[in-house]
């Protein structure tokens, strides 16, 4: 199978590509605790880049803010200046950045991984970014001898910090069994969706129905409140009945109902809602291009959208609940 390699993108200083299909590299050893690169020392990735320590894995990291690698560092990991040196030390390197842009850079950069890349080396992306992109990156590493695969997650800062994400991997079949060896480390559930792009696409359809079903559960629980309801006993009949959900259940949105989620911290930490808006951003490209419609999915990307420009863009997404509570009163 022929690559193709359709101009790289540029960002962080750094090119990105992804590995095509074609090539499996069987030779890898399984099972072996050799060094393990990881780029992207966000919310997300700090806490998974941890949990490879606690698994044994010596860690090799970069990032593009360098006090984000302090508390990585002090846990015994070695910190590089960028994802070029840590293809130089690392076959087996996992990336998680915040959109397309940083992950063509990182990958595709004058500094990016493809730059240092070793031939036969794992690549496993779990950025939540377009499909088209990572099918991109792929062909672009399979040119340097190399295997790419996407793998988003699911679950949360909280998942990631307790190594219960589940994450969607495409990508070469062949190469599932080594990817997974990682990734086991960080989630109680790896599934694999298909070629390369496919678990972008799992996470873009699961991030959209938790968008919707996030603010359904605001409005729901507005609305209660407004008609005399107890926030905390309304949530306790929700859960004991049909509109049920993971908002609703693990993840409440309204302030003192739950404790241990974001809006019992003003809505600090967690998914942010810049992060939400843009997830939908690519559900909404997505169904654009394969003329799917998603009539909830693009109000619902279009209430994200508002909320940044109204002061929400660095809170959780739940706090879609306080926004729904500002907009009464106007």
């Amino acid at each position: 199978m022929a690559a193709v390699l359709r101009g790289p993108w540029k960002l962080w200083g750094r090119w990105h590509t992804h590995v095509g299909p074609a090539m499996a590299v069987s030779s890898r050893s399984m099972a072996s605790k050799t060094q393990v690169g990881f780029v992207g020392l966000g919310n997300m990735g700090s806490p998974m880049a941890k949990n490879l320590l606690k698994h044994g894995y010596p860690v090799i990291a970069t990032d593009v803010f360098p006090e984000s690698c302090k508390e990585l560092q002090e846990l015994g990991a070695q910190i590089l200046d960028s994802p070029a040196e840590v293809a130089d030390k690392a076959d087996r390197i996992i990336t998680m950045l915040p959109s397309s842009p940083n992950v063509i850079e990182v990958y595709t950069g004058p500094n990016g991984i493809l730059k240092k890349v070793k031939k036969g080396s794992l690549l496993i992306d779990s950025s939540t970014i377009d499909p088209a992109v990572s099918k991109e990156m792929a062909l672009a590493a399979e040119k340097m001898g190399a295997v790419f695969m996407d793998a988003p997650v699911s679950g949360g800062v909280g998942a990631a910090s307790s190594g219960k994400l589940t994450f969607m991997v495409g990508g070469v079949e062949e190469e599932f069994t080594a990817a997974k060896e990682l990734l086991s480390c960080m989630g109680a559930n790896v599934v694999y969706c298909g070629q390369v792009g496919t678990g972008q696409a799992a996470k873009i359809c699961n991030n959209m129905l938790l968008a919707i079903g996030m603010i359904g559960t605001a409005e729901t629980m507005n609305l209660g409140i407004r008609l005399g309801l107890d926030p905390k006993l309304l949530t306790k009949i929700l859960n004991m009945s049909s509109g049920r959900c993971w908002s609703s259940d693990t993840y409440n949105p309204v302030p003192g109902v739950m404790e241990g989620v974001p809006s019992a911290n003003n809505y600090q930490g967690g998914f942010g809602t810049t992060l939400m808006a843009k997830d939908l951003g690519l559900a909404q490209n997505t169904a654009t291009n394969t003329k799917t419609p998603i009539l909830l999915g693009s109000l619902a990307h279009q209430i994200f959208r508002m909320m940044c420009a109204r002061g929400y863009a660095g809170k959780d997404f739940s706090s879609v609940f306080q926004f729904l509570r500002e907009e009464e009163g106007q």
